[in-house]
């Protein structure tokens, strides 16, 4: 079953075609695969296993997915698009498909142009696309004119549509109810696989669809590695655990971070850091204001750091987007010129990497810019991060 709603689609394929509209263009391809999903995800509600693909666009004329065989019944079940393609380039490499029909983009290019010209095409996620795929639509396209619009396009996913905002919200709860489960399952001898684990099914066996990164657990010194995966390592009485999960509904992630004690309570020095780490998470959210650029965003909780002496432990500005990614477009750091507005949807992510008495801690919570400022996602972690 797909998860994306039919007039969803129709109205960022609409989108789209403005933007093929505005820059003269026949056709636009949307590069995609399993590490850069959302791009293609924006459109079709899909993405496949094992094998890459695009998203092909024309100016007038039904979609088509460009993928692999392997893929393809799995498109035509829940991709929002189901007409299909098949390239080499997209396929697990080597691997053998006998019964399949395979096509390249020489032929692709002949049967665009039997329903008109096309001299211009826009590429999105050029960036990301291997240098093979790459040049076999420029041969393939022979006398076409390849623009990059992938800046134009990824400005759509900008602000959430109400359909959008209602996944992220339940994400959220989701990321609730994982903390719960998380927090329960620390305790000295408990493994960092067996703490993920319990996230892990708080999520799933509520329905999430998938993970916007794979759990975050680092006890102790692990906590210094910024995205730890869950290890083999036993808790031990006295340490902290750095902990992150990102459930997603329908494809949109809600997140939660936070620092859980082994022993049940903070001892006085873990107090003072998670206190530090608070009170950058509250001038940060008090900086949540429409209007406001990035680099105004980011200059508070910056400053706060310095006069701390925590900069040079700083990894990660302290505001981004979330949405399709736990971590996307725009992101609110210091050389940011993005302008914060209603519609979008955000997290307050205040960590920091590589302290000495500390070790490493993040705490991490989302909110929904409004015409009126930021509204929690999680109500819960709202109060945990902010210390109320």
């Amino acid at each position: 079953m797909g998860y994306l709603p039919q007039q969803e689609r129709d109205l960022r394929l609409a989108k789209f075609r403005e933007i093929l509209g505005e820059k003269n263009l026949d056709v636009g391809i949307v590069y995609y695969d399993e590490f850069n999903i959302g791009n293609g995800w924006y459109l079709t509600g899909w993405c496949p296993q094992f094998e890459s693909g695009a998203v092909l666009v024309p100016r007038t004329g039904e979609p088509m997915l460009l993928g692999g065989p392997e893929s393809e019944p799995f498109a035509k079940l829940d991709s929002a698009i189901t007409e299909t393609r098949n390239f080499p380039v997209f396929m697990v490499p080597d691997e053998e498909y006998p019964n399949a029909t395979i096509t390249d983009f020489a032929t692709l290019f002949e049967e665009l142009r039997s329903f008109g010209p096309v001299h211009r095409v826009g590429l999105v996620g050029g960036d990301r696309m291997p240098a093979a795929c790459y040049r076999q639509i420029v041969d393939g396209f022979k006398g076409i004119e390849l623009v990059d619009i992938t800046d134009d396009y990824v400005t759509l996913r900008f602000m959430k549509s109400p359909w959008e905002r209602e996944q992220i919200r339940a994400a959220f709860a989701l990321a609730d109810e994982c903390h719960a489960a998380i927090k329960s399952k620390i305790a000295p001898g408990a493994t960092e696989i067996e703490v993920a684990a319990a996230g892990e099914y708080a999520a799933r066996s509520r329905g999430a669809s998938g993970f916007g990164f794979t759990p975050i657990v680092g006890s102790g010194k692990r906590s210094n590695a910024v995205v730890p995966t869950a290890s083999s390592k036993r808790l031990e009485a006295g340490e902290l655990v750095l902990v992150g999960i990102a459930p997603k509904v329908r494809g949109y992630a809600g997140v939660m971070g936070d620092m859980l004690p082994v022993s049940g309570d903070y001892t006085p020095q873990q107090k003072k850091c998670l206190a530090l780490l608070q009170e950058a998470f509250r001038l940060t959210k008090a900086q949540l204001v429409p209007g406001k650029i990035g680099q105004e965003i980011d200059a508070v909780p910056r400053a706060f750091f310095e006069k701390e002496g925590f900069t040079k432990y700083l990894v990660c500005p302290f505001v981004h987007t979330i949405g399709l990614h736990e971590a996307e477009s725009p992101f609110f750091g210091p050389g940011s010129n993005d302008v914060l507005a209603p519609g979008m949807t955000v997290c307050v992510d205040v960590s920091f990497f590589g302290h000495p008495e500390y070790n490493g801690a993040r705490i991490e919570t989302g909110y929904e810019i409004t015409e009126h400022g930021a509204v929690p996602l999680s109500a819960k972690l709202d109060k945990i991060c902010s210390g109320s």
